[in-house]
């Protein structure tokens, strides 16, 4: 996979996506609207009952929402203190829900983007565009390190594994979407 993010100047960037890598894209994004499910007012989104709705307080059984939403006072390192587990359900309970609006957002954004390309060519973004892709980026790419169960120690492994282990698809795509990242974050700063 080649596509990577160039530089439009004003701080936007362009990437020429085939139709496999848009396929791709678009799939993974489509995962995370699933995993992240819909708004506090259901499908309808009903603005009223968003307005008033309370996040849990409880964090995320699943491992990636985990990762998405972390608590904000307990040390994964450290034994459970029930006054850091009380005061991070506190903060979860005002905070997740916009949270994951925002990342439902960039995902959708993402999506429309390239349901408009049609299969595949050149994708154009403007400078806040590109604000919206990089978290979405970086929230694809922290989902796909979680389901690998990617450590700081592992990354330099990623690169050697048989073609025949089952889990090269998914690191091919880890590794693309970093340098997809990296490639937008450059393209930004030009």
């Amino acid at each position: 996979m080649a596509g990577l993010f160039e530089s439009a100047g004003s701080g936007g960037a362009a990437i020429a996506l085939d139709e496999w890598e848009a396929s791709i894209l678009r799939s993974l994004e489509v995962q995370v609207l699933e995993l992240i499910g819909p708004g506090p007012g259901g499908e309808g989104d009903d603005p009223l009952a968003a307005l008033f709705a309370e996040g849990p307080t409880e964090a995320p059984a699943d491992p990636v929402l985990a990762r998405f939403f972390p608590d904000a006072y307990s040390d994964p390192e450290e034994p459970a203190d029930e006054e850091a587990e009380v005061a991070s359900g506190e903060f979860r309970r005002f905070t997740e829900l916009d949270l994951r609006a925002r990342k439902r957002d960039d995902a959708l954004f993402v999506v429309r983007a390239l349901d408009g390309l049609g299969g595949g060519g050149v994708l154009k973004l403007a400078a806040p565009d590109c604000l919206r892709w990089l978290g979405a980026l970086n929230d694809l790419r922290l989902a796909v390190g979680v389901r690998l169960e990617v450590t700081e120690d592992d990354e330099d492994g990623l690169y050697e594994l048989p073609d025949d282990d089952e889990r090269k698809p998914l690191v091919m795509a880890y590794l693309w979407l970093g340098a997809l990242q990296e490639s937008l974050l450059e393209a930004m700063a030009d």
